[in-house]
């Protein structure tokens, strides 16, 4: 809203420095920084508020360092992220830009869901929460949402390189390369190839060419995939103090680079990266959950005055893979989300395991001390603030190598 504000002074009075707000770097600078205020500042009061309406986390015996301290902190802190976001993206995005409205679309459905989940847990005394197939309903519903806009929205294009030789004498050839216009696609980015794009719709016209039009049939339910995979494994990471939200920090802000590169014609020509016209604006939202996931570590490092609880976990998963799907880096995931997949498929090795050998032998038997994995080292005495700085660690030499890719094919 300020943007439009200042874009219509500027256009009647010539407001001195009203040009500002044309630069995506100057209003995603702005954006970080009131995030960062509004997180830290208010913060406190949300906490405050929080913990005189008694909204304080249940802990379950697990036998965990700690775990007795933590019990009556705040919860629901996602709230503040969520807040924290969506105000500077109200004053500095354009509103009117498609990917803008899918993310706070996502940010407002999963933090409807998350607040759900935690409501149940709270104030009706569940510990289960909101039963798991209606989560999977909810994030199913984004997938179909984001799938299906991506899909066939106009204003979602990509721009291709196309090649052409010139011949300006017998012995003397030159190859060019220019932009082509903008046109819909289903085509994504793979890491590490030199001819690095895939079509999804590759996926069925191999039958037969005239099943293009049905490409969807195959986007949306990977869209889904996605968006259910990264929200669980965000949700699952947030297990310690300060681990999920600055994991995903690291996370968001190196998807605000190939956000701003891939919607800047001038440096996706100059990385010879895929060019998606009108994705730089998502940095100005990416730049705000990155300023307000910092301002929440204030209060959430060891030991948490507050914690994000479903209502941030979820959305900060559900955004990533929006984030990751609208920038045309998905594939991705593996790498730059890397923490949340260790901590997915320890689950999924410790309950498949126990199942299995509890069916052959009887005796069900586990991999992992405790899963999720950061519950594997603090079984091991680990303390948990060793834990997440390493976890971070790990999460920055992700980030790392995933902006590598840029370059290295």
């Amino acid at each position: 809203m300020l943007y439009y504000l200042v874009d219509f002074l500027n256009s009647r009075y010539d407001v001195p420095g009203g040009q500002l707000f044309q630069f995506i770097t100057f209003r995603a600078s702005m954006a970080i920084i009131f995030s960062l205020a509004i997180s830290t500042i208010f913060g406190k009061r949300i906490i405050n508020y929080l913990r005189a309406k008694q909204v304080g986390e249940t802990v379950r015996e697990l036998g965990l360092e700690g775990q007795v301290e933590k019990e009556g902190t705040p919860t629901m802190g996602g709230l503040i992220i969520i807040l924290a976001t969506l105000i500077p993206v109200l004053l500095f995005a354009r509103l009117n830009n498609i990917y803008v409205i899918l993310l706070i679309v996502a940010t407002l459905w999963m933090g409807g869901i998350g607040f759900l989940d935690d409501y149940i847990k709270i104030f009706k005394k569940n510990k289960e929460g909101l039963k798991g197939r209606f989560k999977i309903v909810g994030q199913v519903g984004l997938g179909i949402i984001v799938g299906a806009t991506m899909y066939f929205h106009p204003d979602i294009t990509i721009r291709e390189k196309q090649y052409s030789q010139l011949v300006p004498g017998q012995t003397e050839m030159v190859l060019t390369s220019s932009y082509g216009a903008e046109h819909k696609s289903t085509k994504t980015t793979i890491p590490f190839f030199k001819k690095n794009e895939f079509d999804y719709a590759s996926l069925i016209t191999w039958i037969n060419p005239g099943l293009a039009k049905y490409a969807w049939l195959i986007f949306i339910p990977i869209v889904i995939f996605i968006v259910t995979a990264v929200s669980n494994g965000a949700n699952l990471t947030d297990g310690l103090d300060g681990l999920a939200a600055g994991t995903s920090a690291i996370v968001v802000l190196t998807l605000a680079i190939f956000a701003w590169i891939s919607g800047n014609i001038i440096f996706s020509d100059y990385l010879n990266v895929m060019n998606i016209p009108h994705s730089g604006e998502m940095a100005i939202f990416i730049t705000a959950l990155g300023g307000a996931l910092i301002g929440f570590l204030w209060y959430n490092v060891y030991p948490a005055q507050v914690f994000m609880g479903d209502t941030g976990s979820l959305t900060i998963g559900g955004v990533i893979a929006v984030l990751a799907v609208a920038v045309r880096k998905e594939l991705l995931i593996p790498v730059l989300c890397g923490v949340f997949l260790i901590e997915n498929l320890s689950v999924v090795m410790q309950v498949g395991w126990f199942k299995y050998t509890k069916r052959k032998t009887g005796i069900g038997k586990r991999v992992f001390l405790m899963a999720p994995l950061h519950h594997h080292f603090q079984k091991k005495g680990f303390h948990e603030s060793k834990i997440v700085v390493r976890f971070w660690i790990i999460g920055i030499l992700l980030a790392v190598v995933t902006i590598v890719t840029l370059k290295v094919r």
